[in-house]
């Protein structure tokens, strides 16, 4: 790979360096190659969960994409081999709903017009429509995946793996088949699971009636209950009330009529209960009412359930929120229903219950005059019925949030439906304790959002009367008192005598029938296939097409060290996973999880195509590059399960905030490095045998070192979120301080020894930093070390070292550690960040030199420690005079106690407002004698020293020379005096550096590179008072040190200028001209 244009960091785009560096990754084929090196080395195991590839890849996708390749890609880089191979969930109602929508059909009976053999057919073409597009757009993103070495769901090997799964639970009497109430889509004709049902709400108007059930034994009086689903009321088999209420009966002043309900539901009967007009006749407790049979509001059911039906009974679910306090119970279209139908007696566990749903939403036959209605259309018709039978009390709408289907946008409804489930609920503490020995990050979405949904764990339906998926492998009579599971393919043909079986989708063997044993006839396959998360939930198993081949191989990896996905598959895959591994073998799936927040558009709302609220993915990267954008997002709350309310000027920011700086340091490097062989025909190498004695090469490369333990111990933990701010402050800390403090001597003005010492500790921070950084922006990184390399002595590493990502993480340097040398740069840099404070409290330009500075502090150590570095503060202060001072009397420094009244009222109580009045008139002097006496008596009442936050301060009238300017700024550690007053030959030093900022930004303007040799020359064209002509003169011998070599008069110049600018300083007015040596 070519090295990049590193001089010229202005015009370098980040997006076309990616591209190149792409483009030298699969000349070396760097991915494959990289995992060929690691070979041998202990195994770090991933699991990818299986995305559908129907769509694009979304911000979501490259959020979880970019969080795994950096751990993975940091497990590569410490030493594991970590394969890592793509997988792809095939089966599901993704793919048939877009077929369906293709292909005209909807409903069981279409698709059996059609032929299960052509939908299969015909899914299986659009399965991988987008991979191509998957696969480009990862590949940009920088994230190492296997695609050629991928794992789908639809391939015999994974389909027979995870028969497999199922035997196992089928022969350890975990999987029954039962009734149901389950989230039931009607445009896809098939129920969905709970995390399903909840994907897709939204606001709806439905109809909301109150309903009269006169009781048997005194019809004059009725029982009144609500409801917002009128096509369930023809299937109402009882009503509940709450066993710790109380309710009335009351007569209606209007009508007459004679109700029960809840006291205080009566807004639903009135506006105004306090106003209106009815009369309580009595109250009557819950368990008065429980028993009370009442008239069927329909006679439909009454031949099969007259012995047990149209009662009262009790359950705590009912609530006094809405409704009247009594609910309608219509058992196969509620969970709630079933439930306290069936305890109660009124159904019976395998007996009848009324479902006059079909599949496809409509009415069947059994309710006569509403057969053949869509349910919803029902409402209507029969809310109509009801009042026409004096029976609908009220009448009116709710505007309310209902769950629609997330994939054919149809209300869903809860429907009873035989389906297949696996025992789950028996093994909620073992669940629990496989979960507690793993690590989750962030810790509260394991303790309390999925901790909550283990300890109400339910059996699991993994059915789905569905085409395009796997079969469950289950064999019975019409009686389904014989039942046969099969495990493989092998026992499969064995069973059936059918060989050379070779795909196990529906079309091949729901044709294969077993012979029974039991005198049954032939044996045939139910229906149903696998839910596609008991697909994704195998795949740990199925990926390896364990248990046939890899058997050693998957024990040596499972669990797997890491996985990560969105905090949305709590319920889904993470979930899936736990269960199978649990019920398979009493481990947790995963050793390590991350738990990604959700990307939402920048206005909070969810990412839409239609409302076109989130700028294309592929623009960014191609405008901003992949590592802005990784960066971004990594960045972010999101690495903390929260939300990131995504926006474009945030990339933007990444790259101008943090990598441009640290590519410029980088590109600055390399000019500097260029000088060196101009200057003095020095070829630089990097020497990891020397050790400047310069305080702040030691500095940095101590703050290196320092970072690179944390970043160990972080990863380690998987902690992302606290690594990142890190690195950046690192960043900081190279351009904005060690760069910009060692200009001079890395430009060679103390002589080239100590240019190389600079230069080396440059040179080792830039290559620590991009191995540290890898992981995180694998492009720049990887294009910054093709240049540094060059620069490397023979084999300083082991191995091929053609890419950083073949170099190992780098190890923390013990002997560069030194305590005293980190404390005095603190110390430094707040004597400095308190200088500039003061500089823009009075609008003084870092241009303008000032006279003094004087630091005040008690302690010599800390004086010490500024003296040692005193040049730099001088020089990034723009300082003539630095004083280092322990005595405050003659700066007027003087002491004052702040407290904290509301703890200390606490300890007072009483005393408290005596302290509080009394503490500032305390003399100074008393104060700080608190440093030594530990205490202080404040109106005969004694603090100790921890009572009190002692401050330190400026005091103008006390200052010993009143003819000094100074302005004060503290941390409440050291107290700073700047004299901020403009001396005339400061001053021209000042605009002195503003010719040499002009020269300087007409060279970067021009394009000039640091070996370009240029001639200046000036020609003055307004200048009052000739202040510009007296400081090139007065000036001169500072100029020509700065930019090496004089400024001519333009009458000096002989050649054509290729560069020529008015510049304005203050009041006056230059020619600037360019003319090339």
């Amino acid at each position: 790979m070519s090295a990049p244009e590193e001089s010229a960091s202005s015009r370098f785009s980040f997006p076309r360096g990616e591209e190149k560096v792409l483009e030298f990754w699969r000349e070396i084929d760097a991915f494959k190659t990289s995992l060929k090196l690691s070979e041998g080395r202990k195994p770090f195991s991933f699991y990818d969960g299986p995305p559908f590839c129907t769509g694009l890849p979304h911000y979501g996708h490259m959020l979880a994409g970019t969080i795994k390749d950096i751990v993975t890609r940091f497990a590569h880089n410490t030493g594991h081999y970590v394969e890592r191979r793509a997988g792809w969930d095939c089966h599901g109602v993704p793919i048939e709903f877009e077929i369906e929508k293709a292909l005209g059909i909807n409903g069981k009976d279409q698709v059996m017009a059609f032929g299960i053999e052509n939908y299969n057919k015909e899914c299986r073409k659009i399965v991988m429509r987008y991979s191509s597009e998957w696969r480009t757009t990862v590949e940009r993103l920088g994230r190492w995946i296997d695609f050629d070495n991928d794992y789908k769901t639809m391939d015999t090997p994974f389909m027979e793996s995870e028969w497999w799964v199922f035997k196992q639970l089928f022969e350890k009497g975990l999987v029954y088949r039962g009734l149901r109430v389950m989230p039931y889509s009607t445009g896809l004709n098939t129920t969905l699971s709970n995390f399903e049902a909840g994907q897709n709400y939204k606001d709806v108007i439905d109809p909301a009636v109150v309903v009269a059930f006169p009781l048997k034994k005194d019809p004059k009086v009725s029982l009144l209950a609500w409801t917002t689903t009128p096509w369930t009321l023809p299937s109402n088999c009882a009503l509940c009330v709450n066993p710790n209420f109380e309710y009335v009966k009351i007569k209606d002043g209007e009508t007459g009529e004679v109700y029960i309900l809840l006291e205080k539901c009566l807004g639903i009967l009135y506006k105004n209960p306090k106003k209106a007009n009815f009369e309580v006749l009595e109250k009557i407790s819950a368990s008065d009412l429980v028993g009370l049979e009442y008239e069927p509001l329909f006679d439909f059911f009454v031949p099969r359930l007259k012995e047990t039906a149209w009662r009262v009974v009790a359950d705590k679910y009912v609530l006094d929120t809405d409704g009247t306090g009594i609910v309608h119970n219509a058992p196969a279209y509620g969970e709630d229903d079933y439930r306290v139908c069936k305890d109660n007696g009124i159904i019976a566990r395998g007996g009848f219950v009324p479902m006059p749903v079909r599949d496809d939403g409509t009415l069947d036959e059994t309710v006569g005059p509403y057969a053949g209605m869509y349910v919803k259309d029902a409402d209507k018709v029969i809310a109509r019925d009801i009042k026409s039978r004096g029976r609908l009390v009220r009448q009116s709408t709710l505007n309310h949030s209902y769950p629609f289907c997330w994939r054919s946008n149809t209300p869903l409804i809860y429907r009873a439906v035989p389906s297949w489930f696996v025992r789950v609920e028996d093994a909620r503490d073992k669940l629990a304790a496989n979960n507690a020995q793993t690590r989750w990050v962030p810790e509260f979405v394991q303790e309390n959002r999925f901790g909550n949904w283990l300890v109400n764990a339910r059996d699991w339906n993994v059915s789905r009367t569905r085409y395009w998926g796997t079969p469950i492998p289950l064999w019975v009579s019409e009686d389904f008192e014989e039942m046969v599971c099969v495990g493989s393919i092998a026992e499969l043909e064995e069973l059936t005598g059918i060989t050379g079986v070779t795909d196990l989708h529906r079309e091949n063997v729901d044709k294969l029938t077993i012979p029974s044993r039991k005198g049954k006839g032939q044996l045939r396959r139910i229906e149903e296939v696998f839910d596609c998360w008991f697909e994704s939930g195998s795949m740990p198993y199925a990926q390896k097409h364990y248990p046939f081949e890899n058997q050693e191989l998957f024990h040596n990896t499972f669990p797997a060290d890491f996985i990560s996905e969105g905090i949305d598959q709590t319920r889904g895959w993470f979930y899936t996973l736990l269960v199978l591994s649990t019920l398979l073998f009493d481990k947790p799936a995963w050793k390590n999880l991350i738990a990604s927040g959700l990307v939402l558009a920048a206005d909070g709302k969810k990412m839409s195509k239609s409302l076109k609220n989130y700028p294309d993915p592929t623009i960014v990267v191609d405008r901003y590059g992949a590592d802005p954008l990784r960066l971004y997002m990594i960045n972010s709350p999101v690495v903390r399960a929260e939300t990131l309310k995504f926006k474009e000027e945030g990339v933007k920011d990444i790259v101008s905030r943090v990598l441009l700086p640290w590519y410029n340091a980088f590109c600055f490097f390399n000019a500097q490095v260029q000088m060196l062989k101009k200057d003095s025909d020095i070829d630089y190498k990097f020497d990891p045998s020397i050790m400047s004695d310069n305080i702040m090469d030691r500095w940095m490369l101590a703050s290196v070192q320092s970072l690179t333990k944390f970043v160990r111990e972080e990863m380690s933990a998987y902690r992302l979120y606290t690594v990142v701010p890190r690195l950046l402050e690192m960043i900081d800390q190279l351009t904005n301080w060690y760069v910009r403090f060692n200009r001079k001597r890395l430009k060679g003005e103390n002589g080239s020894e100590d240019t190389v010492y600079a230069l080396n500790t440059l040179f080792e921070v830039l290559l620590t930093m991009c191995r540290l950084m890898a992981p995180f922006t694998p492009f720049l990184t990887e294009n910054m070390y093709q240049t540094l390399k060059t620069h490397l002595p023979e084999n300083y590493f082991e191995g091929d070292s053609r890419s950083l990502h073949f170099v190992s993480f780098p190890d923390v340097r013990e002997e560069y550690f030194n305590p005293d040398i980190e404390r005095a740069m603190s110390r430094m840099q707040a004597v400095i960040e308190l200088g500039r404070i003061i500089r823009e409290r009075n609008n003084v330009a870092l241009k303008m030199p000032l006279l003094e500075l004087v630091v005040v502090h008690s302690d010599p150590q800390y004086l010490e420690d500024v003296r040692g570095l005193s040049e730099y503060i001088t020089e990034q202060l723009n300082l003539r005079n630095l004083v280092l001072t322990s005595d405050e009397d003659t700066y007027g420094i003087k002491y004052r106690a702040e407290a904290d009244f509301k703890k200390l009222g606490i300890k007072l109580r009483k005393d408290m407002p005596r302290v509080k009045k009394a503490l500032p008139d305390v003399p100074s002097s008393e104060i700080k004698n608190v440093q030594v006496t530990g205490s202080l008596l404040v109106d005969g009442i004694t603090l100790g020293a921890d009572d009190i936050n002692i401050v330190r301060y400026f005091d103008k009238l006390s200052l010993a020379d009143k003819s000094k300017q100074y302005d004060e700024a503290t941390d409440k550690s050291v107290v700073v005096l700047l004299d901020t007053q403009i001396h005339e030959e400061l001053y021209h030093e000042g605009l002195a550096r503003e010719v040499i900022n002009r020269v300087q930004r007409l060279r970067k303007k021009s394009g000039l590179q640091a070996l370009d040799d240029v001639v200046y020359y000036y020609q003055i064209t307004e200048d009052p008072e000739d202040i510009l002509a007296t400081v090139l003169k007065s000036q001169a011998e500072f100029l020509r040190q700065t930019l090496k070599q004089d400024i001519l008069s333009m009458a000096e110049k002989k050649a054509e200028a290729f560069a020529e600018e008015v510049q304005e300083i203050n009041e006056s007015k230059f020619v600037l001209a360019f003319v090339r040596a």
